[in-house]
């Protein structure tokens, strides 16, 4: 078991982070973040977008395919859940890109009910539908032209992290599993960000059993997180991380579709859920990676400790970066692409 933690780079890079700041221009594929491809060029990294049946329902996901990709070879390739409310046109694209420049098949998906895929009631949580989405994601990559099977990892950020761990607890097709920035969705749900609500929990779970009762009867879908906020209330938010996500998914980073609002019912899913459970199932070899000033940080190192069943794993924490700023800043997005790039190149390649 290694505990690393980055030596600061020294090179003359920018904090501002103006590279990977979202283009305003209109983006043909609707990617959002910085270096995003523009056009499919012959010879280089390629997107492909596609639509797939999960349960029923129409899945919206981008498949990337590595420089001069010849579909009659082998490759390895890499699963990628993106964050509670993203979509995969955000942060999950730009590691899903990333990655294929490395060599990888990629695939990031936008969950179901969610983002551009099917599934009404809009903006169902629920943990069994994003374990689910996870899965699907692999049973569609494992099918496409030059994927190696043997050779599938999976690779999860922030709410997609949790749920990345609870998928590979049983998914062994996953040879290995990586997460960014973990946030324990079941846990916050339940107790608060930094278990801050430990007091209201029955209120909450009042509320969302009322909101169940309101939908079966044909009543309106109530949500939570449904708000647009004005600059000075994001500033006055209590937890950085919220600060900085409001600003990075409705300001710098902003897409059509993606929202921070869930059904008030998915809490009676959420509450009971936990990211960690179960997860010394886990056997695969796990990096789990987190900014040394993130104030999610606990929710990586508690999943990490629980995490007994595999004997090679590795915490790696990003000096100085907080939980948003590892979707975005040039200098901490490199050092999460040279962990993963050696994570991967070990396993996979």
């Amino acid at each position: 078991m290694k505990i690393l933690q980055t030596v600061l780079m020294s090179a003359a890079i920018t904090t501002s982070g103006a590279g990977f700041a979202a283009d305003k221009k209109s983006n043909p594929f609707g990617l959002v973040y910085g270096g995003a491809i523009t056009e499919n060029v012959k010879g280089q990294v390629n997107i492909h977008p596609v639509t797939y049946k999960l349960n029923g329902l129409d899945i919206v996901a981008n498949v990337y395919t590595p420089a001069n990709y010849d579909p009659s070879k082998k490759y390895p390739a890499v699963v990628v859940a993106h964050p509670n409310g993203g979509v995969k046109e955000q942060v999950a694209g730009l590691y899903t890109q990333r990655l294929a420049e490395q060599g990888y098949i990629t695939i990031t998906a936008d969950a179901a009910y969610q983002g551009g895929s099917s599934g009404q009631p809009r903006s169902v949580d629920k943990p069994a539908n994003r374990i689910e989405d996870v899965h699907g994601m692999a049973d569609f990559i494992t099918q496409y032209a030059g994927v190696d099977n043997n050779r599938l990892g999976l690779l999860g950020i922030c709410g997609g992290g949790g749920y990345s761990l609870a998928a590979a607890e049983t998914d062994k097709r996953f040879k290995v599993v990586a997460t960014l920035s973990m946030f324990n969705s079941g846990r916050v749900r339940r107790n608060g960000f930094a278990d801050s609500q430990l007091d209201t929990i029955q209120q909450r779970l009042k509320q969302a059993t009322d909101a169940r009762a309101q939908e079966v009867s044909g009543g309106k879908v109530l949500y939570a997180g449904d708000a647009d906020m004005t600059d000075e209330q994001i500033a006055a938010l209590p937890f950085e991380m919220y600060r900085q996500g409001y600003e990075y998914y409705w300001r710098t980073h902003a897409h059509p579709n993606s929202t921070f609002k869930y059904t008030m019912s998915s809490l009676l899913d959420l509450m009971r859920w936990d990211a960690t459970d179960q997860i010394e199932l886990i056997n695969q070899p796990l990096l789990m990676i987190a900014g040394s000033k993130a104030d999610s940080l606990y929710m990586t190192e508690d999943a990490f400790a629980k995490a007994t069943g595999t004997k090679d794993k590795t915490l790696f924490k990003i000096p100085n970066a907080t939980h948003i700023e590892t979707y975005w800043k040039p200098e901490y997005v490199k050092q999460a692409m040279q962990q993963l790039t050696a994570f991967y190149g070990k396993h996979l390649k």
